[in-house]
C-alpha cells in the first residue's frame, strides 16, 4: 500500500476513534446528568449533620435519625441520596409530617417554604428541644431556624444563626461555622 492509502485509512481511523469518544461523552453527559439542587441540599443536610453536637445522643429506639419534613416535601426523590449513609451508628429515617407527629421525636427538621407563615409556630412547638432545624427560604435564618439554604452564583450555600442552636443546647463545630455565612 502506498503512502496515500495509508495517511486515508489512518484519517479514517482518527475520525471514528473521534465520533466514538464524542458519542460516549455525550452518552455519559446524559446518563450521569448533574445533581439538583435538593440533591446537593439533601448532601449538605448530611454533612452537616456530622458537625453537629447534641447534648445528649441524638438516639432512637430503632437506631434511626429522624429527618422529618413540614410541609410541602421539595425534596421528592432526591434524600434517597440519604439512604445506607450512616450517622454514627445511626441511619437516616424520612417522616413527612402530618398533624399527629410530635415533632420533638424528629432531630432534623426542614421547614419548607410553604410554612413561611408558621415557621414562629413550628420553632415554638419544638420549645427548647434539641432539634436541628433547616430551612430554604430568605429570612429564615433571622426568624430562628439554625440552618438555612440559599443560592448563590447558582451554587447551594448555608447559613447558620448560632444563638438558635444555643437556645436549643445543639454545639456547631467551629469548622462549620468557618463555611457558613453567620446570621442572627
Amino acid at each position: 500500500m502506498g503512502a496515500w492509502a495509508m495517511s486515508g485509512l489512518a484519517r479514517r481511523f482518527g475520525m471514528c476513534r473521534w465520533w466514538c469518544a464524542a458519542y460516549v461523552l455525550l452518552f455519559s453527559a446524559t446518563v450521569a446528568a448533574a445533581p439538583t439542587e435538593y440533591e446537593v441540599k439533601a448532601a449538605f443536610i448530611h454533612n452537616v449533620v456530622k458537625f453537629v453536637d447534641w447534648p445528649m445522643q441524638p438516639a432512637s429506639a430503632d437506631g434511626m435519625l429522624r429527618f422529618c419534613v413540614v410541609g410541602q416535601d421539595v425534596f421528592g426523590r432526591a434524600l434517597d441520596v440519604l439512604r445506607d449513609k450512616p450517622i454514627g451508628a445511626m441511619t437516616w429515617q424520612v417522616v413527612v409530617v402530618n398533624g399527629k407527629t410530635d415533632l420533638r421525636e424528629c432531630r432534623v427538621l426542614f421547614i419548607s417554604g410553604s410554612e413561611t407563615g408558621n415557621v414562629k409556630r413550628v420553632l415554638d412547638s419544638l420549645k427548647s428541644s434539641p432539634v436541628l432545624t433547616i430551612g430554604d427560604t430568605e429570612s429564615y435564618g433571622e426568624l430562628g431556624v439554625i440552618v438555612n439554604f440559599y443560592l448563590e452564583d447558582g451554587k447551594v450555600r448555608f447559613e447558620i444563626n448560632p444563638e438558635a442552636a444555643k437556645r436549643v443546647g445543639l454545639k456547631m463545630s467551629s469548622q462549620l461555622l468557618k463555611l457558613a455565612r453567620i446570621v442572627q
